[in-house]
């Protein structure tokens, strides 16, 4: 019998996307093992379809399915679990469903009581990318690689869907495709409404004759934002927010697109994992910067607030975060072209 290797990743939508790498590095070093993973039911959207993953179990940690995520990995039977996100309720529910070799991240006192193995971040002292910490838990298990890029998986039936979805839009092939997520649900610092306004202008200004439109995601927008943004761009600025009814949509959406501009937050993780070309926007903080949580893929460009204007403008206890003039508008504009 191969190897049953459970991985928990049970946060927000850019950390799922971050144990993509691990599944599939695990999957080239046990060709024939049997991969699970332990999510929450919206995060699991990312894993769909994904080719080096047998099984996908869901914990909704809002009800009472402790046990019932127990009789599950129970059933899947699985020998090693990763426990990629510290957290007691999914450390406990390993111990009980009997997986006899776990792996979780430094030494919470859960993880000492469960007689749990670890590995460390080295308290994020010569940081790295936050899918390369992740891929540390695959590494103890004896995967050897330096390929941390993220992927998610669109099939041909999700192509027409989206083909079907821009006709719907009037939107043709052959129109360049910008997404602007605004939102970030507090996830990172972000830019406020009326900046990203500034953006807007400025786009439709450097590109009046271009074919191109603008499709705006976030569920956050306000209504004044929306109303000034009908002022500026007329039909080349849509808003598709109310057109996906789950992640998975909005997952197929992203896919159509040719840049995404937004914060570091978990829509551009999922345009990353997609291959698509983005300009992220980032914080100098260390458990914000581009370093941590940067894109990966190559067509990308990722933006720093610099370190003399962080250190001039925030607080050093975090309180204050000067991050709406540390990155301008021009700094964005000038990476678009529409190419």
């Amino acid at each position: 019998m191969g190897r049953r290797i459970l991985i928990v990743r049970t946060d927000r939508v850019g950390d799922v996307v971050m144990i993509t790498p691990m599944i599939r590095e695990i999957r080239k070093k046990y060709p024939d093992a049997y991969i699970g993973a332990l999510v929450q039911p919206n995060t699991a959207k990312i894993l769909l379809n994904n080719p080096y993953l047998d099984a996908i179990i869901t914990d909704d940690l809002s009800k009472e399915t402790f046990w019932y995520v127990v009789k599950e990995m129970r059933k899947h039977r699985f020998g090693t679990g990763l426990l990629v996100l510290p957290t007691e309720r999914a450390a406990y529910q390993m111990f009980f469903a009997c997986i006899w070799n776990r792996v979780g991240v430094g030494r919470k006192l859960y993880e000492v009581i469960t007689l749990m193995r670890s590995v460390s971040r080295g308290k994020y002292v010569n940081l790295r990318h936050e899918a390369d910490y992740c891929m540390d838990l695959a590494r103890k298990i004896g995967v050897k690689t330096d390929n941390i890029q993220p992927e998610i998986f669109i099939t041909y039936e999700e192509k027409k869907w989206t083909l079907d979805f821009l006709r719907k839009k009037n939107i043709s092939g052959d129109t360049y495709k910008i997404i602007l997520h605004t939102g970030s649900k507090n996830s990172a610092p972000n830019w406020s409404e009326s900046k990203y306004l500034e953006l807007l202008n400025k786009i439709v200004r450097k590109f009046p004759s271009e074919n191109f439109v603008i499709m705006l995601t976030a569920y956050e927008m306000t209504d004044e934002f929306k109303s000034s943004v009908k002022a500026i761009g007329g039909d080349r600025i849509i808003d598709v927010s109310p057109d996906f009814k789950d992640l998975r949509d909005f997952i197929k959406i992203i896919s159509a697109a040719d840049l995404m501009v937004c914060s570091s937050t978990g829509p551009i993780h999922l345009a990353d994992a997609l291959g698509i070309k983005c300009i992220g926007i980032h914080c100098h903080r260390p458990m914000n910067c581009a370093k941590f949580w940067g894109v990966i893929n190559k067509k990308s460009i990722n933006l720093e607030v610099t370190k003399e204007y962080c250190d001039t403008y925030c607080s050093s206890d975090r309180n204050k975060c000067a991050f709406e003039n540390g990155i301008s508008t021009d700094e964005v504009l000038k990476h678009i072209d529409l190419k």
